[in-house]
């Protein structure tokens, strides 16, 4: 009875400790948080879903409360990117914007993001995931400027915590984009090569204040942006609310992530947690 006693003060100790090295970081405090302990779609309440074709002619549509592409089990978040004939509801054939003139994807996936449920300015963003491996993909965990709808991009500032591109199978890009004084566009970043981050579980994360972003892979600190020391200084767009995006893009013969090789589908990308502290 003794030993059954003290297994269970031990093991009500342990979550006690986990769950203060959860709350508290570096003297930060947790202000949101996604354990992604549930099942089913991600949680409303936190996330939003993109549609469509949405940014860099890239091939895959990303779908909106759509399982396959998106979901909560075995307490991960999993975003799927699939090979699979889709139809884009908003097609026109007249229409010269590629959004709208393509009649049929040929690919799905999913990106969430955090706007108009909550926005973070400063602190640590922190997320633990497993990037998929194979030509053309392209996850990413970053944030974007609250400021998107009254500016055109870079102007109201772009911070890449990962990116990943499965042709640099053994590299991890941390960036940020942003405009100088005369609206022309910047970036400074670093890709650190880290082994093979799609063999398993890594955390991303951004320390980030009024000063200076900084950007990690594990306990790896690769990347310092400091805001004063930049070639084209940012000004204030890095002193001003962002939101959070998850999501896993393809490439395409041209573009950055290169072009994809169907045989890899379905990629899946996995986060096991975000949290951010303040």
């Amino acid at each position: 009875m003794k030993n059954r006693i003290l297994t269970f003060l031990l093991l009500c100790l342990s979550s006690i400790v986990n769950a203060q090295d959860i709350t508290h970081k570096n003297g930060l405090k947790l202000v949101f948080f996604d354990e992604f302990d549930y099942q089913g779609l991600p949680d409303s309440t936190k996330w939003v879903f993109e549609e469509g074709f949405v940014r860099n002619e890239e091939p895959q549509y990303y779908t909106k409360n759509r399982l396959a592409n998106c979901r909560v089990e075995n307490g991960c978040l999993v975003i799927e990117t699939r090979k699979e004939q889709f139809t884009n509801p908003v097609y026109h054939p007249d229409s010269a914007n590629w959004k709208y003139n393509r009649h049929f994807a040929q690919y799905t996936s999913a990106s969430i993001n955090t706007k108009g449920k909550y926005w973070y300015k400063y602190g640590r963003i922190e997320v633990r995931a497993k990037v998929p491996s194979g030509l053309g993909t392209w996850p990413a965990i970053w944030m974007l400027g609250d400021n998107k709808k009254k500016m055109q991009w870079p102007r109201y500032g772009e911070i890449d915590i990962m990116e990943f591109l499965g042709k640099d199978s053994t590299v991890v890009y941390g960036t940020v984009h942003y405009s100088d004084s005369v609206g022309q566009m910047q970036h400074r970043g670093e890709a650190p090569v880290v082994g093979k981050p799609a063999d398993g579980f890594h955390v991303y994360a951004v320390e980030w204040n009024k000063k200076q972003i900084v950007f990690y892979y594990d306990s790896l600190k690769y990347f310092v942006f400091d805001y004063k020391k930049a070639k084209a200084n940012p000004g204030n767009i890095f002193k001003k609310k962002f939101y959070l995006l998850l999501n896993m893009a393809l490439g395409h013969q041209g573009s950055w992530a290169g072009a994809v090789d169907d045989a890899i589908l379905p990629a899946k990308f996995y986060i096991d947690y975000v949290r951010v502290y303040q």
